[in-house]
């Protein structure tokens, strides 16, 4: 049972990653396993060769958690599978009400981590200004264009990976702001086998040392740590405010013009602006329905 719920966990993360902005590190820390998924993927190491020897290979795949891994995963695949379309429909369709739902998950989720902060000082909130600054800077960049050499290719995945398990960064917005979304979505449409391994080589990669590395923080400076993420969510919300206004856009890997730069309206200037009705209650009843999800599930996750 538990690592059916643990499938349906990384289902919602694989929907959350389709987004640009929203992260599925983020479905990760309020569904409870974020702990779980880092230190599973950081006894994937050269030690594991001795474990093999030493006990063969039932050791290694019990001491990397592996049903928990092939759960998690499974779900992810599938959810970008199954419910990719759905949300890149919703999108396009009813975006104000989609990222609502986002806006009101990602707030409660603030509120989520900071109640299991243990000590609220100076110091440790000046961590989370610097959050703030990371995410609200990342939020503003002006996208890079890179070309899609080899090794662009292999950094993009290690990138990529590091900000999708980090709560609050989209893997997808960074590969946006590097330039190289529409040269790894372009690979994944028409099957570039040689671009995808690169892509996914980096990928493995970036996951291995970035889990070493927040799993040591989140270990030995819990609090610190915990108060940084507190402000890359908080400062990325702006991103995900329901209401925009388009200012540039992009070409797709289809040829579609789709929002590249956007400016955030309040609901009744977006009505005016853009004559599209801003659906106010809509929207709010779709944040209050995002809150109570992650409060139902930290219900679930106490008892």
């Amino acid at each position: 049972m538990s690592y059916l719920i643990t499938f349906f966990k990384g289902m919602a993360m694989g929907a959350a990653d389709v987004v640009p902005g929203v992260s599925g590190g983020t479905i990760a820390f309020i569904t409870g396993i974020y702990d779980t998924l880092l230190e599973s993927i950081r006894r994937v190491n050269p030690t594991l060769i001795g474990i093999w020897k030493r006990d063969g290979f039932k050791a290694v795949f019990s001491h990397i958690n592996g049903f928990f891994l092939i759960s998690l995963f499974s779900g992810i695949i599938c959810s970008l599978l199954t419910l990719a379309k759905l949300i890149s429909w919703l999108l396009v369709a009813h975006p104000i009400p989609l990222w609502s739902f986002f806006f009101g998950l990602i707030l409660v989720s603030v509120y989520h981590i900071v109640r299991q902060i243990e000590q609220r000082d100076l110091i440790r909130g000046l961590f989370t200004l610097l959050g703030i600054g990371f995410a609200y800077a990342i939020t503003v960049l002006k996208p890079l264009e890179m070309d899609p050499t080899n090794i662009n290719v292999l950094l993009a995945g290690a990138i990529a990976i590091c900000a999708m398990i980090l709560p609050g960064i989209s893997g997808s917005f960074i590969l946006l702001l590097i330039g190289m979304y529409t040269p790894i979505l372009g690979a994944a449409n028409s099957l570039q086998v040689d671009i995808l391994l690169l892509f996914a080589a980096g990928c493995v990669i970036g996951l291995l040392c970035f889990s070493h590395v927040l799993s040591w923080l989140l270990k030995h400076h819990r609090d610190s740590t915990l108060m940084f993420l507190t402000g890359v969510m908080a400062g990325t919300l702006p991103k995900i405010w329901p209401w925009k206004e388009t200012l540039t856009w992009r070409t797709n890997s289809h040829g579609e013009q789709v929002p590249l730069l956007q400016h955030n309206l309040s609901p009744f200037d977006f009505e005016a602006i853009t004559s599209q009705p801003h659906q106010l209650l809509l929207a709010i009843i779709m944040m209050l329905a995002g809150i109570g999800i992650v409060l139902v599930l930290e219900k679930f996750a106490d008892n």
